[in-house]
């Protein structure tokens, strides 16, 4: 799967840009005393461009006299002057006015999406790939400030530009002058518009290639160890290689067609002006025009044409922004698939009773890995899951914390049905220790701190002390400022769970669920753990998903999954009697320590 997660095909222009148009057009509105300022100092400019060639013409006419006496014509000469330097005066305040819309309308959406990616439940980001979410929101906020600034700075001024021009040239020339360079302007739009359309699915593939290379960078360089493990660089340089090859070739394609069109639209630019200049020279030798008309005429093309030679460029990047933001924004079209009801009720936690009531589950598109599930943990009880790999234990967990939520039957705190709660309140109520622990790239204090905002230095101190890391922290040369890597990957598979053991401590949550949270640990440091988590486990409701057995004998109760549903349950002096499927698996794990 791409990072794009969407298909090579054609790009519906006129539907997408108009749903892009309409997303984007409330955030211009949160600013719309800015954007109209920018817009009359924008008018502005145009107006005092186009004023030149007029008084150009009065000045020409002016010097352009026989046997008359000479007067230099100062005053047309100072408004020739004040005209250059007001358009340039006006061009500046309008960047400056503009610039606050278009930075705060990149910030607005950026955060926007990184919001609402956060909202969206695991199976999401289980599917998609992070290269590609970080790459689209990258292009999509940058197309926002380019498409911004091409509308302020390129299409408005042109489209007025045009207008004015067209319009001078009909009122004081010939029709054919007008419509001659109307003409020019309609055929160029035309030409450059299905040029440019019939070139995008290039750029559509580039895209999608680009997107491609960057995740497989990105998933590659974040499993360096594990591409080194399987001595696979040579994979890895390969894969990469041909996206890049495949995306080479598209890009060269691209290119050469870009070229043909700039050739197509500089001839007719060229056939376009020489019939103008064609006309106006014959008016000058009929002695129906003067010689300062005709520079006139030569000077209003130029600013005619000067920002028509860029629309084709303009244009294309604007086509390209479109993709790019219409990408980022199908970001914000994902709808989350756990989410809570409007006006849910809060979670009240009492004394932190877990039930689980005929609870059925099944992942998209497999069999149910949980088949009536009916069991319940009592207020301050520790309670183990056990069973072999694919039982459903962590599944247990993540409907729990609400990662995911029941086909059938119900999940119950405190006599609340979870799936009926405002679903942070559930989730603050749950602490959770992986078994495949992550931390972020910082320091070691700020990856435990991350489990209560606000807290204290000696909170932070006190939680790794219960999860007996402080030792180990206060060795190290930097203590707790010590950074702990990309995904924790300077610290051990045992700091790092004892890292996060003290994270959930401090967080201090009335539910708990460890998910083989010492399965990572040497013998020495799952027995300190082991100690924590009891004393912990005393004052909360906590759940345990077990693979080593050894670490929960002292359960309250232990529950054994297979073939979807609960094989036995109790004591692990009662499962030990009952010679069951428990009792099995605790012998092969003797067994396996005495070999």
């Amino acid at each position: 799967m791409h990072g794009t997660d969407k298909p090579t095909q054609a790009y519906d222009f006129k539907t997408q840009d108009i749903k892009v148009l309409k997303k984007l057009l409330p955030y211009l509105l949160a600013m719309r005393a800015r954007v109209i300022l920018a817009t009359i100092f924008l008018i502005s400019a145009k107006l005092a461009n186009v004023a030149v060639p007029v008084v150009l013409k009065e000045i020409v006419d002016g010097l352009d006299q026989t046997n008359v006496v000479l007067i230099l014509p100062l005053g047309l000469l100072f408004a020739y002057g004040m005209l250059r330097l007001s358009s340039s005066l006006f061009n500046e305040l309008r960047d400056a006015i503009f610039a606050k819309v278009r930075y705060h309308a990149m910030h607005l959406i950026a955060l926007g999406v990184f919001k609402h990616l956060h909202t969206l439940d695991l199976s999401f980001h289980l599917d998609r790939r992070i290269g590609g979410i970080t790459r689209d929101i990258d292009r999509g906020t940058q197309s926002v400030s380019t498409l911004l600034s091409i509308f302020v700075f390129n299409i408005l001024p042109s489209f007025f530009e045009i207008c004015l021009v067209i319009g001078l040239l009909w009122i004081n020339y010939d029709f054919f002058f007008a419509g001659i360079s109307l003409a020019t302007v309609v055929f160029y739009i035309g030409l450059t518009l299905a040029i440019t359309t019939w070139r995008m699915k290039y750029r559509y593939q580039m895209n999608d290639m680009q997107s491609e290379a960057n995740t497989n960078a990105v998933d590659s360089l974040i499993n360096y160890e594990t591409v080194k493990y399987f001595n696979q660089e040579e994979f890895e340089v390969k894969r990469y290689e041909d996206t890049m090859t495949r995306w080479e070739n598209v890009a060269t394609k691209s290119f050469t067609s870009m070229t043909a069109l700039n050739f197509v639209q500089g001839a007719v630019i060229a056939v376009g002006v020489t019939m103008v200049l064609i006309m106006a020279a014959e008016g000058v030798v009929a002695q129906q025009l003067s010689l300062g008309d005709m520079i006139m005429i030569q000077a209003l093309l130029l600013q005619l044409f000067m920002p028509l030679g860029s629309l084709g460029i303009v244009y294309r990047q604007i086509k390209h922004n479109f993709i790019d933001m219409n990408n980022m924004f199908n970001l914000l079209d994902k709808k989350p698939k756990i989410k809570s009801d409007k006006n849910a009720p809060l979670l009240k936690v009492g004394q932190g009773k877990i039930e689980f009531k005929n609870v059925t589950f099944a992942y998209s598109g497999k069999e149910s890995v949980l088949k009536d599930i009916s069991f319940d943990i009592s207020p301050g009880q520790k309670v183990a899951i056990v069973g072999a790999s694919g039982s459903g234990k962590s599944t247990l967990a993540k409907l729990l914390f609400r990662f995911y939520d029941v086909e059938s039957g119900e999940i119950l705190i405190d006599g609340q049905n979870i799936k009926q709660l405002d679903l942070s309140s559930v989730q603050k109520a749950i602490g959770v220790v992986p078994q495949d622990t992550v931390m972020f790239n910082e320091s070691i204090y700020y990856n435990i701190a991350y489990g209560k905002q606000g807290a204290t230095s000696d909170e932070v101190k006190t939680a790794a002390k219960l999860a007996f890391i402080d030792q180990f922290i206060e060795k190290l040369p930097q203590g707790y400022d010590s950074r702990v890597g990309e995904r924790g990957l300077k610290l051990s598979g045992g700091e790092k769970q004892r890292l996060a053991i003290a994270r959930v401590l401090l967080k201090n949550p009335p539910i708990l669920i460890f998910d083989e949270a010492t399965s990572a640990l040497d013998s020495y440091s799952e027995q300190m753990v082991q100690r924590a988590l009891n004393s912990v486990a005393q004052q909360h409701t906590t759940l345990v998903i077990a693979h080593r057995l050894s670490t929960i004998v002292d359960s309250d109760k232990i529950i054994v999954l297979g073939s979807g549903g609960i094989q036995e349950s109790g004591s692990h002096e009662e499962l030990l009697k009952a010679q069951g499927e428990y009792a099995k698996l605790w012998d092969l794990q003797i067994d396996s320590q005495h070999s």
